[in-house]
């Protein structure tokens, strides 16, 4: 169950010269975050930020989990995550997620456009004109100072709400400048997985379904190269055990969440996140039951059982009315 930034909030009070000491109080459900520094130096910070952070440190504690929670931190890794040398900001890329937003306030935080509506949207996915370094361009030592003094974040969503608005964009409303997936991935999903050889029509998401639940497929993500960022799990792209994040946002609050990152950034009076349409981050149920209506829960567990570290890291409900 993904928390709400506006539950509880967290006192942090910072002495001169002696770093930060931490101390909990609660406050009025009204109080809203305004990232003013209170009388004697005290910032108001929502709980929520640190209760994620807290939750991550415990579950890559999991022994039990560990194989679903960690990972090397790999040039796959390192390809994924975007830097702003300029604000010392590093951005871990999860597709699906709002990613192309944030893509944006980093390409002007770099000086490549003044502002975010002048950027051309076809810029922003292409690494050639955007601006946008990713962290895998440095040497190891560059690479280790980043990601020791560097603000970092991410954002996630429901992951298997994620994995359909990854087929919907991929196979469903494939844009024409990305034939690739339906016409080189897709097929490549049929030949292995389809049980009913007979059927000719494209890509249904129970192939998909059981080609993400299948214990092997990796040597199918093989094939597909890097196109499997955007349905491979945010352990696999981001290392949330191997690398200390400074902030997680969800997708489901990110009318505070995106405010709350440009803050912490020190970055919110340079830029603002683009407007948020309403409904649009809310958790959708009847969806996820609808596209999951008819596939076996054989397959459905087997997907749950790849996806668990992420449902566990990130505070995500075990999705019981799809399992039993």
């Amino acid at each position: 169950m993904a928390y709400s930034a506006k539950q509880e909030f967290l006192f942090l009070t910072t002495a001169p010269d002696a770093g930060r000491s931490l101390r909990e109080t609660h406050f009025p459900e009204e109080l809203k975050l305004t990232g003013k520094v209170l009388p004697g130096g005290r910032l108001v910070q929502p709980l929520v930020y640190t209760q994620r952070l807290e939750l991550v440190r415990n579950v890559c504690r999991e022994d039990t989990l560990r194989n679903l929670s960690h990972t090397a931190v790999s040039r796959f890794v390192l390809d994924r995550i975007f830097v702003c040398d300029k604000h010392k900001i590093l951005f871990c890329q999860t597709p699906k997620v709002g990613n192309t937003q944030w893509k944006k306030v980093l390409i002007v935080l770099n000086g490549a456009f003044p502002s975010i509506e002048e950027i051309p949207e076809s810029v922003v996915h292409d690494h050639e004109k955007n601006g946008l370094p990713r962290l895998s361009s440095f040497s190891d030592a560059e690479i280790q100072k980043r990601l020791k003094t560097y603000f970092k974040f991410f954002i996630v969503r429901d992951p298997f709400e994620r994995l359909i608005s990854a087929f919907k964009d991929k196979f469903v409303h494939n844009p024409r400048f990305e034939p690739w997936y339906r016409h080189e991935i897709a097929p490549g999903i049929i030949r292995k997985y389809r049980r009913n050889r007979t059927e000719t029509r494209g890509i249904q998401f129970e192939d998909f379904v059981r080609y993400l639940g299948d214990p092997n497929h990796r040597w199918l993500d093989l094939q597909f190269g890097d196109h499997i960022i955007h349905w491979v799990t945010y352990v696999e792209l981001c290392a949330p055990c191997e690398i200390k994040y400074s902030v997680i946002g969800h997708h489901e609050t990110l009318e505070d969440d995106a405010p709350y990152i440009l803050k912490e950034a020190g970055i919110d009076h340079l830029v603002s996140y683009p407007t948020i349409p309403p409904g649009i981050t809310a958790y959708n149920r009847t969806k996820v039951e609808h596209y999951f209506l008819g596939i076996s829960k054989r397959d459905i567990r087997r997907l749950y059982a790849r996806f668990e570290g992420d449902f566990k890291l990130f505070g995500y409900q075990k999705p019981d009315f799809l399992l039993n």
